[in-house]
């Protein structure tokens, strides 16, 4: 086991989606114990503590919740002695709309479930990272390096999320406290199966034809691959990299 697992677990926040569920098993299988949060999808996470046992639990968690965000935190760090990693991985259905389509209704709710729920996570749990020493993995977005038109719900609240990162980065450094975020491309999991089963004409074969051709590895990512980046930039490995992006995007920011 890493040394970085060895007291209190680790919190998987989005944990019931593809790329949680694939950091969760990741993590079990490094020798952690994990919590992981759901939103609404209590099967699916009844059915990741069936396969993986003893090893994993799970709570319910609405980031937006101040208040519940807070004692969720509370309540980990208590029963798991700790809590040494944090991976948010939360997804949202964000809809692909031009600016010129977004009303300031859907702009701020985007703001609240994305930027807002994301420091209502690090506010509540920064006391438990600091006595850990630990680290924070925020999953982003390869919007990031190159804007994608019809994006902008997606990729303008996590430069928001991106530069907070960085300033955890550099305030929290002192307290031996890491964080770092991976910036996805397509990833053939969760929300990206969600949105092409949805009835819109924006994922359609012109558009697959045009992002295919941005990627140097001409595929489209896979969740583990995230995950394998997740656990790296959370364990010892990644000691000395903090404040950090890393694109898991297949070259598509070249």
């Amino acid at each position: 086991m890493d040394k970085q697992f060895k007291e209190g677990c680790v919190f998987v926040i989005g944990g019931s989606g593809g790329i949680g569920r694939a950091c969760v098993k990741q993590f079990v299988q490094a020798g952690a114990k994990v919590v992981f949060a759901y939103h609404q999808n209590i099967q699916a996470a009844q059915e990741i503590k069936k396969d993986l046992g003893e090893s994993v639990d799970f709570v319910q968690l609405s980031n937006q919740n101040e208040s519940q965000v807070n004692e969720v935190m509370c309540e980990i760090a208590s029963k798991q002695g700790g809590i040494n990693t944090i991976i948010n991985a939360a997804g949202f259905n964000i809809p692909q709309k031009y600016i010129s389509e977004i009303t300031p209704e859907l702009w701020k709710r985007v703001i609240d479930e994305d930027v807002n729920g994301f420091f209502n996570i690090v506010s509540s749990s920064l006391p438990f990272i600091r006595e850990s020493q630990g680290s924070y993995v925020f999953i982003s977005s390869a919007g990031l390096f190159k804007y994608p038109p019809g994006d902008v719900l997606s990729v303008a609240p996590k430069a928001t999320i991106e530069h907070t990162i960085k300033g955890i980065a550099k305030e929290e450094g002192v307290h031996g406290v890491r964080a770092n975020s991976i910036a996805l491309g397509v990833i053939d999991t969760g929300i990206f199966h969600r949105l092409l089963n949805e009835e819109n004409t924006f994922f359609d074969e012109k558009w697959h034809e045009a992002v295919m051709a941005t990627l140097a590895l001409k595929r489209f990512g896979h969740e583990s691959e995230v995950a394998n980046t997740a656990l790296f930039l959370a364990s010892s490995q990644s000691g000395y990299i903090t404040g950090h992006c890393i694109p898991v995007d297949g070259g598509y920011h070249i």
